[in-house]
């Protein structure tokens, strides 16, 4: 084997080993303290493979709990997710290239971001009821902040040579926008969607808790209210890995997206 297909190799394991090294550890620590409260990961394991992996060979084994809990978990969530990123998206374009009516939603912005999105629950539990409407509403109110401010923020870094640009070569307002605008604003568009990502999936199960019959949210507290410890660390477990799962797939995106800007860094090369 050649030496950089071996440093390739040894690069792509380093973190299986290390997250194996964990998980001994994990397994190591909950074996010599012996409390009922903090099973141990092969404990979990083992009520993972009960809950997702006991359904029949026609449905590749997975259990009844995956399609009634947790593809609607995700379903909801990731819409939520991309409304939310549609919706802040075009509001911080509109309100970064509009100083005026940025001007007039300073104020409202301001005091709406600064309201702790799991208070407006009960709120919208009242309104809409125990229905997906609700839970997606949720999603959608706490997401779209991270998303708006940064591209808000993006799009009023335009420098002004871009815009000169603009009117010398006498560019229609669409054309700007989606070949000045949005490309100067994506890093930071990105930027905003990686942290909505994390706040929407901390939302999805706060809904969940309090406001639905299904979902991993509503797993996770039956488990914990049946005293079922096990399966209750799994459903965290499982939250984590999706959260990890979603985060590795966004930075994935963003790269083959945005080639272009990591080409312009190594072309620089770094800071002196």
């Amino acid at each position: 084997m050649r030496l950089p297909d071996r440093a390739r190799w040894l690069s792509a394991l380093r973190p299986v080993a290390l997250a194996a090294g964990w998980i001994a550890v994990w397994q190591l620590v909950t074996t010599a303290a012996g409390h009922p409260y903090f099973p141990g990961p092969v404990r979990i394991a083992e009520a993972a493979g009960q809950l997702w992996l006991s359904g029949p060979p026609s449905r590749l084994w997975l259990g009844d709990t995956v399609t009634a809990d947790i593809v609607p978990s995700l379903a909801r969530m990731l819409g939520g997710w991309a409304g939310a990123g549609l919706l802040g998206v075009a509001l911080g374009l509109w309100l970064g290239r509009c100083p005026r009516a940025f001007a007039y939603a300073r104020v409202p912005i301001a005091l709406a971001r600064a309201v702790p999105q799991p208070l407006l629950v009960p709120v919208f539990l009242v309104i809409l009821g125990l229905t997906t409407t609700m839970e997606v509403v949720t999603i959608i109110t706490g997401v779209i902040w991270p998303v708006l401010l940064n591209t808000l923020d993006g799009a009023r870094a335009i420098t002004p040579e871009l815009t000169d640009t603009m009117r010398a070569f006498r560019l229609s307002r669409a054309r700007w926008v989606l070949w000045i605008v949005i490309p100067a604003a994506a890093p930071r568009i990105f930027a905003g969607l990686r942290i909505s990502l994390a706040i929407a999936l901390i939302l999805m199960v706060i809904s969940e808790l309090v406001g639905s019959t299904s979902g991993i949210g509503y797993q996770l507290n039956l488990s914990r209210s049946t005293f079922a410890l096990p399966q209750m660390w799994a459903w965290i477990c499982l939250i984590g890995a999706l959260g990890y799962t979603l985060h590795l797939l966004l930075q994935r995106t963003q790269r083959h997206l945005l080639a272009w800007q990591h080409h312009d860094t190594e072309r620089r090369g770094p800071a002196r």
